[in-house]
């Protein structure tokens, strides 16, 4: 029993040694590093995600002073810290600059508090750090009767009776146009990759916060168009974006639930009805769960045979406690459906040109 307890303790030993290692290698892996200052200490910083905190002059050396980390993970908020500091606000400062924290928040882009390299970085509003989280996006819908958009004309009308949601409060205070335009720039990041205009999204993205407290001025024809929402005849977990017609969604399901998804994902067997209305009805083609698994691409074909571009691409994800549909283009051909879809997961298409090559 002795031999075998040591054998794991050498083994442990060996793999705990193995991974100091290779977290030793990859903080040696960078681009960029520069130096800030943060709550009176001064910071190197790599684009990486690694810190080093600077001896204070005239002070006793700390144990974490001058050496190069990632920092330690706080078991109780997932966040790394250095001391007391946690490590992506001093990386946010000083590669995205200084924001104001009252304001502002540093968010991580993959949902991985752990990862703390530069391009997962982005700081946003507070309103729009509540909004781009479904859980907490879901809770203030609740509180206001079950519907987002109630929040968005008048954010006063939040109301927390059982007094469990105190630190969403402050919400109460902010104006309608700030709450608009708060969830519009939400609506965008989530659209910004399939975007055709390329400068447009450039220009949308340079800036990485500075929006709330002014509108959006770039292609504003675009943006109108973008955030028309119509609730889905059926299930009432469906919501359709740029699709007027209500229309039922058979596959999708009834109750939201955290792995609503895949869920969804499962039933959208090739054949399946996808969506039905007075004007057509399109069963499904091909299907992929993509983004890490918080999005859908879905092929559809209407069978009605009414259709001028019979073949279409949708788009789904889940936001507030719902799965939003948004029609992303219609086709004339199979081939050109495939080949968007195809594309929009980041891969090579092989099958040929269709008409719809000609037709963009």
């Amino acid at each position: 029993m002795f031999c075998i307890f040591a054998k794991n303790l050498k083994v442990a030993a060996t793999l705990i040694n193995t991974a100091l290692l290779i977290m030793k290698e990859l903080i040696n892996i960078y681009s960029k590093e520069r130096q800030c200052e943060y709550k009176n200490e001064i910071y190197s910083v790599r684009d990486n995600g690694a810190v080093m905190r600077h001896l204070r002059e005239g002070k006793n050396a700390r144990k974490d002073d001058n050496v190069w980390t990632f920092g330690k993970k706080d078991e109780s908020t997932g966040y790394m810290k250095i001391g007391q500091h946690r490590v992506h606000i001093i990386v946010a400062r000083a590669f995205l600059g200084c924001k104001d924290s009252k304001i502002y928040v540093v968010d991580h882009i993959d949902t991985n508090r752990c990862n703390n390299r530069v391009d997962n970085l982005r700081w946003l509003t507070r309103l729009e750090n509540v909004l781009m989280n479904p859980i907490t996006c879901d809770r203030v819908a609740a509180l206001c009767g079950g519907d987002i958009t109630k929040f968005l004309k008048n954010p006063s009308c939040l109301r927390d009776l059982t007094g469990t949601n105190q630190d969403l409060a402050w919400m109460r205070t902010v104006t309608s146009e700030e709450a608009t335009n708060a969830y519009n720039n939400v609506l965008t990041l989530r659209l910004k990759r399939y975007d055709p205009d390329k400068s447009y999204q450039k220009k949308q993205y340079d800036d990485k916060s500075e929006w709330i407290f002014k509108k959006n001025n770039y292609h504003v024809s675009n943006l109108n168009q973008v955030y028309q929402f119509v609730k889905a005849k059926s299930p009432i977990t469906a919501l359709q974006m740029n699709w007027k017609t209500p229309t039922m969604f058979p596959c999708c399901p009834a109750k939201f639930e955290n792995n609503g998804l895949k869920d969804y994902f499962s039933r959208l067997q090739e054949g399946n009805f996808f969506s039905v209305n007075q004007f057509s009805t399109y069963k499904v083609v091909d299907c992929a769960l993509i983004e890490k698994n918080t999005e859908l691409l879905v092929v559809t074909k209407d069978i009605t045979g009414t259709s001028v571009k019979p073949f279409g691409v949708v788009r789904i994800y889940a936001s507030g406690g719902q799965f939003v549909h948004e029609i992303i283009s219609t086709f004339f051909e199979e081939n050109g459906a495939k080949q968007s879809y195809t594309e929009m997961q980041g891969l090579t298409w092989h099958g040929g040109e269709s008409i719809d090559s000609y037709c963009m």
